[in-house]
């Protein structure tokens, strides 16, 4: 499973790189703002006890029925909490549409050609992206299998009605299927915006050593509670990664990516791994102008500061850590094709091209100039997602793939 003040803007766009939430005791909820999940949170607190603030994250997102992605309601787009870049504009689908075509194409154009798409939401992305090959590719097209990985139950007619028109290329397969290894695949793993949604331990860097944030209750009320690590695995993590935090330095950690990219690589056979999703590389991303870390929550186009507000209504993320997903990615062998920033990926894709060609077919000024602001959106770095987003291609079984993202800027001209 995202970036100026947000409460100045009409959408957000999850990509705030000045505001970040800074978890403190008296950060809780009132009577008046309590939820079902903090009802259940408080009940399992006061019987287990204390709980990492990645079991709460967890909690807060996936809790059966009752979490943030698996209850009911649409999260992205106008009647959502956020934006992602494919409600920005059908053409962020498209550029990735002619990514996969090179993709099929570089592979020798196999018979059998699969995209799978976790956390596709309400299926835009997977529906702009069959829309474009369908146009720009037909025979793949009639090899392709678009398969959904969804954990929400509610979100499954919403996609049969986004894809009624590609309704012979359509699959479904559940998370469980994925993180088992049950699935067996050639073609192309795609994710917009989900590692950001990866539950994520949080710590801080006292006068002594590395201490971990947990989630406890105290007169009736969730707070933070700060102390020794539930794991040696949060410390080894900075260890690898070179990273040495600064006293008050507070940062997050996704223990789980490991295990993600795990399952990724015994389901796909053959082909690529693609990422989208706003993040930095370890250095940038735990540096000292991130002391307070990253973690961001989102509720009705706004920015939340405060994680103990509205548990299981509203979103929670925590940029990605691509140094990590790199280098495991590495260990398991899906090499590094390409890594970069969101307006890079886009131009090499293709962009210009698509932009005149929409420019030509615009009936109207007003459509031309919808189109300028939401195509600046997807590409400017101030207030847009252009450097804000990254892009990761990783490869498994293809040598060196003269993919579109690796062409250099003077074959664009």
């Amino acid at each position: 499973m995202n970036f100026l003040p947000r409460t100045a803007l009409p959408h957000v766009d999850k990509t705030a790189p000045v505001l970040y939430i800074k978890m403190i005791p008296e950060a809780c909820v009132t009577n008046d703002d309590i939820t079902p999940l903090q009802r259940l949170l408080i009940d399992r607190i006061g019987e287990k006890g204390r709980i990492t603030f990645a079991e709460y994250m967890a909690a807060c997102l996936y809790e059966p029925g009752l979490g943030y992605y698996t209850s009911p309601g649409r999260k992205v787009g106008a009647e959502g909490d956020f934006y992602t870049s494919s409600n920005v504009h059908a053409l962020f689908g498209r550029l990735i549409a002619r990514e996969l075509c090179r993709m099929w194409e570089v592979m020798g154009s196999p018979e059998r050609f699969d995209a799978v798409e976790p956390g596709a939401a309400g299926g835009r992305l997977a529906c702009d992206i069959l829309d474009a090959i369908r146009e720009l590719e037909p025979e793949l097209y009639d090899r392709l299998t678009y398969r959904l990985i969804e954990a929400e139950p509610s979100l499954r007619p919403v996609q049969e009605e986004t894809l009624r028109a590609h309704r012979g290329r359509i699959a479904w397969s559940s998370p469980e299927a994925l993180a088992s290894g049950k699935l067996s695949f050639t073609g192309c793993i795609l994710s917009n915006e989900l590692l950001d949604a990866f539950p994520v331990h949080a710590v801080e860097m006292t006068p002594d050593c590395l201490k971990e944030r947990y989630v406890t209750v105290t007169d009736g009320r969730l707070t933070e509670l700060l102390d020794d690590p539930s794991t040696p695995a949060l410390a080894k993590r900075f260890r690898d990664l070179g990273v040495t935090l600064g006293v008050g330095h507070r940062a997050e950690v996704n223990l789980a990516l490991p295990g993600w990219l795990a399952s990724v690589e015994r389901s796909l056979q053959r082909g690529f791994v693609l990422t989208v999703d706003y993040g930095y590389e370890a250095a940038e991303l735990y540096g000292p102008m991130r002391r307070n870390g990253t973690l961001l929550c989102y509720w009705r186009h706004t920015v939340e500061e405060d994680p103990f507000r509205r548990p299981g209504e509203q979103d929670m993320t925590s940029h990605v850590d691509f140094t990590t997903l790199m280098r495991e990615g590495e260990r398991l062998g899906l090499a590094t094709v390409w890594f970069g920033e969101q307006y890079r990926f886009l131009m090499a894709a293709g962009m210009m091209a698509e932009m005149m060609a929409l420019e030509a077919t615009a009936a109207t000024e007003e459509e031309r100039l919808k189109n300028r602001l939401a195509l600046k959106k997807l590409m400017l770095p101030e207030g847009g997602m252009g450097d804000t987003f990254r892009v990761l291609v990783q490869a498994k079984g293809v040598d060196d793939p003269p993919l579109l993202c690796r062409r250099t800027w003077g074959s664009l001209l």
